[in-house]
């Protein structure tokens, strides 16, 4: 049950890291979407991919994905779409050790307590490489949305590494970076796109790695174009969706959006977002509401941030306890990420489609609008 999310475009994943390998099913895409693994699919699994660069995991996977039903002669056929991708660089034996023992901050524990079992190879269900079919299903939800509502954006960018920050968000204003291009995103390896601080952000995750160590930090999601309306009150407001779809993540403690708990510290006339007619158009003068007011979408620029923990696997001795109970050590072995965040940028934007198509879908079921074909 708790394997699949969306109601109108849904989405299930299966798979675990050592295991045959990875996919997704997706339910609900409209038909006659041309769609294809080239040009839509595979360059979304290239940016999340491991062994990109020197600041992530060293894992060696192609990610090469592909698809099983759903399309016939390169367009959606309105039936559940299967992609798969498989895993090829097992190293099953570096995780050994933890068949016995639980790892720090690891779902080790919870998931033998609660399953009376456990796949302890890499984490089963509970790594990160489960988010391949999350990021397969939002290229596909990105190629819906936007072939049905033309001008909506998404960008996710990293915003903090450790105690590097891109700029002050406590102020609990609007973020104040110009909207980045993919392209200044992705020109350097942490994916900040202020080349000088990301220069000092990698910097910062080469130091915790050769220490042994992690660190973690915050991602930043910015959405324009977005029209007024998705979003439905009470229970499935667009923020909870959004906070639902982030905190489901690996490795995610926070989110926030709009002024977030800056917005705490302010009093109800320093914080309002004062209503005007620009060009004929109602907007607002500030954005503190983060483009959502009572759970819609009010036309403003949506923006919401994620905190990530450190990543728990470090190479260093650590305190703990095996499945009997007893005190032991542990040193963390395997290939792993000295910080997750970088990778987590696509990731994020593809959570970040599925929910917007989602409730985009569920605004056009609400006006009886038929899908476009």
């Amino acid at each position: 049950m708790g394997n699949s999310f969306g109601n109108f475009f849904r989405i299930s994943t299966w798979g675990e890291s050592h295991g045959g390998g990875i996919g997704v099913v997706i339910d609900g895409c409209p038909p006659n979407l041309p769609l294809s693994v080239q040009d839509d699919i595979q360059p979304a699994l290239d940016r999340r991919r491991p062994g990109q660069s020197d600041i992530t995991t060293p894992r060696k996977e192609t990610d090469t994905a592909t698809i099983v039903s759903g399309v016939f002669e390169g367009l959606t056929l309105g039936t559940p779409i299967a992609i798969t991708v498989p895993n090829s660089d097992h190293r099953p034996e570096a995780y050994a050790e933890m068949k016995e023992k639980f790892r720090p901050s690891h779902a080790d524990y919870t998931y033998q307590t609660k399953y009376g079992i456990r796949n302890h190879e890499g984490g089963g269900r509970s790594s990160a490489r489960e988010t391949i079919g999350r990021v397969a299903a939002g290229a596909v939800a990105q190629k819906a949305l936007q072939s049905a509502c033309a001008g909506i954006e998404v960008r996710a960018y990293v915003e903090r590494i450790h105690t590097l920050g891109l700029e002050d968000f406590g102020s609990g204003e609007a973020p104040l970076f110009p909207f980045p291009s993919l392209e200044q995103v992705e020109a350097t390896a942490v994916r900040c796109p202020d080349a000088d601080l990301a220069a000092q952000m990698i910097a910062c995750i080469k130091d915790a790695r050769s220490e042994g160590d992690s660190v973690g930090g915050v991602i930043v999601c910015r959405v324009r174009g977005l029209p007024v309306g998705l979003g439905e009150p009470v229970f499935d407001r667009l923020e909870a969706e959004l906070a639902k779809a982030m905190l489901s993540l690996p490795a995610t403690k926070a989110f926030e959006i709009g002024s977030g708990f800056a917005g705490t510290f302010m009093s109800g006339s320093q914080h309002n977002d004062l209503f005007e007619n620009r060009e004929g158009q109602v907007r607002t003068r500030t954005n503190r509401s983060g483009g959502v007011q009572g759970g819609i979408s009010n036309g403003e620029e949506l923006y919401f941030r994620v905190g990530f923990k450190p990543t728990a696997t470090i190479l260093q001795p650590q305190a703990t306890v095996d499945q009997s109970g007893a005190e032991t050590e542990l040193i963390g072995r395997g290939r792993h990420d000295p910080c997750v965040v970088p990778r987590a940028v696509p990731i994020v934007e593809a959570m970040t489609w599925l929910v917007l198509a989602d409730q985009w879908m569920a605004q056009q079921a609400r006006l009886g609008t038929a899908p476009r074909s």
